[in-house]
């Protein structure tokens, strides 16, 4: 008998919060009230409010934010389509970004939908405080370039209510190793830079630098794709060869360990990088100390960003077609809204490298 009173209680207290909820008490993105307050609100157990507020996480009307308190959905007040899309990049002003959102938009606007933008400054933290709002927010689906893919995801529960909201989500650029069952679209960028690599050794370059973003799936697919070129010429494979960075270090570490590397009268005659910041970084610091490209050292970078043609230098880099990237990324998505299982779809999606020539190298060959 006890029991069954105990499940009276947080079933009084769950459809209580719900009809307050439903009749716009609580507004879409209103904090709740606490745990303590409940408590005393309602004289009830903290084990009977938990279960409660627990159903109705559940069952999508409320939404717990770690640190911050239980927020009100707009997911439980609109469950027809919402005709909108959250679209989360890791940068909104980087040099590829304004391209890829067009690619998005002009699949998705043809059906109605308005895109809602938001970005992680490659922050994991960031990533978690967008995925946080998004789920308060009523979307029909999501297009996100995770946070430092190359990285275990520090927030699986976030993606998981995606699923039990059955919010369709696709990643792009990258994806979480444990996350490879879900719908991803890719550059193959192992081809990438296994191409720039090989068209510097055809150039008879022998002492190829490396410099590789470590906290991301492309940095690590590229710096696989030099070492493939490498040994398929027969070259040995030198770690010393390679230069590592972080996001957070990203301004510096590349061209002050190039640098370095040139005081230290390393042998090097071509420098592969992450992609065309990053080259054009290296080419100024390089220039300061008097190395001039191509003459004394061919650079390649990735991206074929506008960049790569505003400089009198073009550079030689890997096309990177982000409206194409983008226009699957809505297609995909739009599938998956329309009722598309995972299991009718492939998971993987990669788009070809294609190098672009520019004057950023110097046959060795007619030494």
């Amino acid at each position: 008998m006890g029991k069954n009173k105990g499940e009276m209680k947080y079933h009084t207290l769950k459809e209580s919060l719900k009809n307050d909820i439903l009749s716009g008490v609580y507004q879409p993105g209103d904090k709740m009230p606490s745990e303590n307050q409940l408590v005393q609100e309602y004289d009830l157990s903290r084990h009977t409010v938990r279960k409660a507020l627990s159903i109705l996480e559940e069952e999508g009307y409320i939404i717990a934010v770690h640190g911050k308190g239980t927020f009100c959905t707009e997911r439980a007040l609109h469950k027809k389509e919402s005709k909108n899309i959250a679209v989360v990049t890791t940068y909104i002003s980087d040099y590829i970004f304004p391209r890829l959102i067009q690619g998005i938009n002009s699949v998705l606007s043809k059906d109605g939908y308005s895109i809602i933008f938001k970005t992680t400054e490659n922050s994991r933290r960031g990533e978690t405080a967008c995925l946080e709002d998004i789920l308060t927010k009523d979307i029909d689906g999501l297009i996100i370039e995770p946070s430092k893919s190359e990285i275990v995801c520090r927030h699986p529960k976030l993606y998981e209510n995606l699923d039990k909201y059955e919010i369709p989500y696709i990643f792009i650029h990258g994806v979480y190793e444990e996350m490879k069952d879900k719908p991803h679209i890719l550059m193959d960028d192992c081809k990438g830079g296994y191409l720039l690599t090989k068209y510097l050794i055809d150039m008879g370059h022998q002492h190829i630098v490396g410099v590789f973003k470590a906290d991301d799936h492309q940095g690590r697919e590229r710096h696989k794709g030099y070492v493939m070129a490498l040994q398929e010429a027969g070259y040995q494979y030198d770690p010393d060869m390679v230069v590592w960075f972080h996001t957070e270090d990203r301004q510096l570490k590349p061209v002050t360990s190039v640098v370095q590397m040139i005081k230290d009268q390393r042998k090097m005659d071509a420098v592969v990088c992450y992609n065309d910041q990053i080259a054009f970084s290296i080419i100024g610091g390089l220039h300061q100390i008097g190395v001039s490209i191509p003459e004394d050292l061919s650079i390649t970078g990735y991206d074929n960003s506008m960049l790569a043609h505003q400089h009198p230098l073009s550079l030689t880099t890997i096309a990177h077609p982000q409206e194409k990237l983008g226009e699957m990324a809505g297609q995909l998505l739009l599938e998956k809204i329309q009722g598309g299982s995972d299991k009718d779809m492939k998971t993987e999606y990669l788009i070809e490298p294609k190098l672009v020539i520019g004057n950023s190298c110097k046959n060795r060959n007619q030494e």
